[in-house]
């Protein structure tokens, strides 16, 4: 299992650990990764994620599932995000 984040993308970066003495070695930071499943009224189900704390956040900031989607980018979102958010839009479309 990747540790990359399906919505935002977000995966390990690099850096150093730094010593009192300055001694500098190799170090990763990884992305805070949960599962959660978030509630799509849309579709009224819930869909199953490995999310980054942060895009969580950003969810709810956002207003739920369906208005992140709406505001997101492809290149961004896994494989299977991408598939969520056309059933999303599809779902959208016939309702309006």
């Amino acid at each position: 299992m990747a540790r990359r984040c399906e919505l935002t993308g977000k995966g390990p970066m690099s850096g150093n650990n730094v010593s009192h003495a300055k001694n500098r070695t190799k170090r990763r930071f990884l992305p805070n990764l949960n599962d959660v499943t978030l509630q799509s009224e849309i579709l009224g189900r819930g869909v199953k994620f490995r999310i980054s704390a942060a895009a969580l956040r950003t969810v709810d900031h956002r207003g739920g599932l369906d208005a992140f989607f709406a505001k997101s980018k492809d290149a961004d979102l896994s494989d299977r995000a991408q598939k969520i958010k056309k059933e999303i839009t599809k779902a959208q479309q016939i309702l309006t």
